[in-house]
């Protein structure tokens, strides 16, 4: 019962949060990269995760973390990005891991190209009172990345391996 509502209430209401301060703010907090990886620890010791499976999630969040910091050396993406990215990744594992970065990638291309798009048009007044709204729309700011690093990861949850781990539980 923990487990299930670790992974189905926690963690989406955790990747909510983070898509809004990014989109409001331009910047994830590491409090809830960390509160993300608190959750998953948690979610595995309550839903008797073996050591193997434990490890194999260890080591997706370890390769998230490294390509992560990699596009973030680049400018790619921010260093919120990176560590939200590994966060998650702890929660799908390998088995979901392509298929969570493909998804993401998806929409954080569908979200530029959204974002390209409206910064040609004039700002309408009734949303200039908004400071989040400004940033968003000047050509100078970059993407909200993520945004779509959550919605990806909301995107598949529902088909990720870690269901029938909690199911177990």
């Amino acid at each position: 019962m923990i487990a299930q509502f670790l992974l189905m209430i926690v963690l989406p209401a955790l990747l909510a949060v983070a898509a809004a301060c990014d989109l409001a703010t331009f910047t994830i907090p590491n409090l809830l990269s960390l509160a993300l990886a608190a959750a998953f620890a948690a979610f595995g010791l309550v839903a008797g995760l073996p050591p193997g499976d434990f490890a194999f999630h260890l080591l997706a969040g370890l390769v998230a973390l490294v390509a992560g910091f990699a596009l973030f050396a680049f400018g790619y993406i921010g260093g919120g990005d990176a560590k939200l990215f590994a966060a998650v990744a702890l929660w799908l594992g390998l088995h979901d891991f392509l298929l969570y970065a493909l998804a993401s990638s998806v929409l954080g291309g569908m979200l530029t190209l959204a974002l390209l798009m409206l910064r040609q048009w004039p700002l309408p007044a009734g949303l200039a009172r908004f400071d989040w709204v400004i940033r968003l729309h000047e050509k100078s700011s970059g993407v909200p990345y993520g945004v779509a690093l959550a919605s990806g990861a909301l995107v598949i949850l529902p088909h990720a391996e870690i269901l029938r781990l909690a199911a177990a539980a």
